[in-house]
């Protein structure tokens, strides 16, 4: 009987692929135990998060069993059968390898995340109520759920950001304190945009306003961000009201000007105000910076102190790796 993975991320597979694996989490147990079936298994479990959809499994046989759940889900779906591009395989040592550096937030997209535990740990804890594991799922579970408890008490991985929009929110909680309650406008509507705002809603943002050139779009990613669209020639009435503007547009100058912030800071009373330029060409004048209450990152400027970040973060990753090694040989697998 053998451990493996059959499972696709934010690495391997866009978003309009994930979604289609995607499991609700009130679901997982049921979907463990469609798993069994599915792949003829006798133990299974059901990881899904916005960022992966992972099947853990006990089989035998690993490459009739990742045949199976791979034809079978697709036809369950309703997806090509291409889509199989998308998964990676892991077995034996690797698989649970995999496991604990997802646990530990070495997976993730943003490094050393904690949110991941807790959803692992749901995952497994729905698998096993449904009566969907076993021995060998049990003992690398709870063995992973060691790791990642180790690799946090033990390393800094969690702490410092690595990404250029991780160190503009870090930058951001250091200029506001805090970032509850606060409000964000985003203009433009590309990815990094996308993934800086989601930071600054998990650090606590309250509202997000979203302004693009594509109205349609702006809708789109307000409603994925829980917030609301705004027409790209209103983005000045919205500066009044924001402690925080992301602006990546891709225009060919600089949108934002010094008489704009001038005009928007009165009616403001003068509280602080964060832009983060995340656009080349710059968005922003750069002499908006020089406004007393008015804090400017550009690209370059993040970039280089997201590089100082990622130097200091390798030493912890490579302790991490580390302690899963030492760990993985506790559990005797094959391959290790």
């Amino acid at each position: 009987m053998d451990l493996l993975c059959l499972g696709l991320n934010h690495r391997t597979a866009p978003v309009d692929i994930r979604e289609r694996f995607a499991v609700g989490s009130t679901k997982l147990g049921e979907a463990s135990n469609e798993l069994m079936l599915l792949a003829e298994a006798t133990e299974a479990v059901v990881i899904s998060t916005c960022n992966r959809t992972e099947f853990y499994l006990a089989a035998d046989g690993a490459h009739a069993a990742f045949e199976r759940i791979e034809i079978r889900l697709a036809q369950k779906i309703q997806v090509d059968s291409s889509v199989a591009a998308h998964f990676y395989r892991k077995e034996k040592a690797d698989a649970a390898r995999h496991l604990c550096r997802v646990v530990s937030g070495l997976d993730s997209m943003m490094l050393g995340e904690t949110e991941i535990f807790g959803q692992v740990k749901h995952a497994y804890r729905s698998a096993h109520e449904a009566g969907a594991t076993g021995t060998i799922l049990n003992k690398v579970f709870q063995r992973a759920f060691g790791v990642g408890k180790k690799v946090r008490t033990e390393t800094s991985i969690q702490e410092g950001s690595t990404s250029v929009g991780n160190v503009a929110v870090d930058l951001a909680e250091k200029i506001f304190g805090h970032l509850k309650d606060s409000e964000v406008m985003i203009l433009g509507a590309g990815e990094m945009s996308r993934i800086t705002a989601q930071s600054l809603v998990s650090r606590g943002a309250k509202s997000i306003f979203v302004a693009n050139r594509s109205f349609d779009r702006a809708q789109e990613l307000a409603t994925e961000m829980g917030g609301s669209a705004v027409r790209f020639d209103d983005w000045q009435k919205v500066l009044e009201r924001v402690d925080v503007v992301i602006s990546s547009t891709g225009a060919p100058h600089a949108i934002i000007q010094r008489a704009d912030v001038e005009k928007a800071r009165r009616a403001r009373k003068y509280r602080p105000l964060f832009f983060i330029d995340i656009a080349v060409p710059r968005d922003i004048d750069p002499t908006v910076g020089e406004i007393e209450e008015v804090y400017l990152y550009d690209i370059d400027t993040l970039e280089q102190l997201a590089e100082e970040a990622r130097g200091r973060r390798q030493l912890q990753i490579e302790q991490c790796e580390r302690i899963i090694e030492l760990e993985l040989e506790k559990l005797n697998l094959p391959g290790t």
